[in-house]
């Protein structure tokens, strides 16, 4: 068995050890390396995690809440005790009208402001005008929550909008006037299984 009592804990052999010990030791630690990758496997860390990436523009005058088209995925838990993590980072914008984003899908429905009155709830929610410089800025908003779908069904999951009144944007701002002040943005939607 390699000694790691040489400086700093770096392993290493001892001169008569080195046929008898040295194979079975290296066999050993393969093996320990393979076991904590098919763990780290198990929980979600490699292989299921999905991605949708949406680079086109996105606009709705509905009030309530409905899909960003390309902004959808789905994941197959491989245990029902498995929780999903979703990241999603988009970015809105609106005339002269309130923005509110959410998740749909498993149980992400939970993840939302409580009602109060007349106020609208979601995720997050933005505020846009018609003021010069707010509608020219896309709005960013970044929604990250810990799913309990409790299933081994295909579960699919997918980003949200409405709006107050008017029209609401994804990926670009009110004012899209074609010149190098104007921009066009990125948005994206990822769920990721971890282990309970």
């Amino acid at each position: 068995m390699p000694d790691t009592g040489a400086p700093w804990n770096i392993p290493y052999v001892a001169g008569t050890d080195l046929v008898s010990d040295w194979p079975t030791d290296s066999q050993t630690l393969a093996e320990a390396i393979a076991d904590g990758l098919d763990d780290a496997s198990v929980a979600g860390i490699g292989p299921n995690v999905v991605q949708a990436v949406k680079t086109d523009t996105f606009s709705t005058s509905s009030t309530s809440y409905t899909d960003v088209t390309g902004l959808t995925v789905t994941i197959t838990p491989t245990s029902a005790t498995s929780k999903i993590l979703l990241i999603a980072d988009l970015t809105v914008s609106a005339n002269n009208s309130s923005v509110g984003v959410q998740f749909a899908g498993g149980n992400s429905a939970n993840y939302t402001g409580d009602a109060a009155g007349s106020r609208g709830t979601g995720a997050e929610w933005s505020r846009t005008d018609g003021n010069f410089y707010v509608a020219r800025t896309n709005l960013p908003n970044n929604l990250v929550y810990l799913d309990s779908p409790a299933t081994t069904s295909a579960t699919t999951y997918s980003v949200q909008i409405r709006v107050t009144s008017a029209t609401g944007y994804v990926n670009q701002s009110l004012v899209d006037t074609d010149d190098t002040s104007h921009g066009r943005t990125a948005s994206s939607l990822i769920a990721i299984e971890v282990a309970a």
